[in-house]
């Protein structure tokens, strides 16, 4: 399926590819955000800047945390909140979901489509170029994935509530970040760590905001990561998985 374009959308907040993300040290050997965008600053441009500095940005391979947590879910409709290059909404794909794959940036989207047609599961995504600061789909989806959301452009509290907004009654919710305290020694993200959220953090927004939810997992995970000079770290993730009850 061919992604669909806002028309030069603006996220107005922050940034792992939200549309606009860091995808920093998760499936990225490390590589890290390494300049902080003016708050005008144009999402749709900034990252496909990002995305044009390498043929590749990212590993390829699923984030870990949503392999641990998805792999028991019942597979049906899902949302991949930043999808970068794809590899995520692959993998939910071979597994029997659903996807819808939303990113700000058309080049991560190209990329992502590719991959996609490459592996033949085309017809199993749709990929979609939206801007998360605006943006809100008119269906619920059995999970919400949102994977290293982090952007100077939009507040994580925003985030957590888009996504939480787009889980259908009796659905999930999978928010997974870089924890404040758990950054790589060469992490281009340490002047930004009010950008990120202990999972402590994510279970108080969420349950303070609309909706009913059940917690099923409110955790902080160690993760060996490799840098890019082959330098040996261990990151933490946040990682929050709730059902929506009401």
């Amino acid at each position: 399926m061919t992604h669909q374009h806002d028309g030069g959308a603006h996220l107005h907040g922050e940034t792992h590819d939200s549309g606009a993300h860091l995808h920093s040290e998760t499936h990225d050997s490390g590589a890290h955000l390494h300049s902080n965008p003016d708050r005008d600053a144009d999402p749709v441009q900034f990252w496909d800047e990002v995305y044009r500095e390498k043929p590749k940005r990212w590993s390829g391979n699923p984030n870990p945390q949503l392999i641990a947590e998805a792999k028991g879910l019942a597979p049906g409709t899902a949302l991949d909140l930043g999808c970068g290059e794809g590899a995520d909404a692959i993998w939910l794909a071979q597994h029997g979901w659903t996807v819808t794959a939303v990113d700000v940036s058309a080049v991560a989207l190209e990329r992502a489509e590719a991959h996609a047609v490459d592996v033949g599961l085309q017809d199993r995504i749709a990929w979609l170029q939206r801007n998360f600061g605006s943006w809100h789909p008119d269906e619920g989806f059995e999970l919400v994935s949102s994977q290293f959301l982090h952007s100077p452009l939009l507040p994580w509290r925003d985030s957590l509530a888009s996504a939480a907004a787009a889980v259908a009654p009796g659905g999930a919710l999978l928010m997974v970040g870089h924890h404040p305290d758990g950054l790589t020694p060469w992490s281009g993200h340490k002047d930004m760590k009010d950008k990120f959220s202990t999972p402590e953090d994510l279970v108080d927004a969420l349950t303070s905001g609309p909706g009913s939810w059940r917690i099923n997992v409110a955790d902080s995970r160690e993760r060996a990561v490799t840098g890019p000079e082959g330098q040996h770290a261990t990151t933490i993730d946040s990682v929050l998985r709730a059902t929506r009850t009401d």
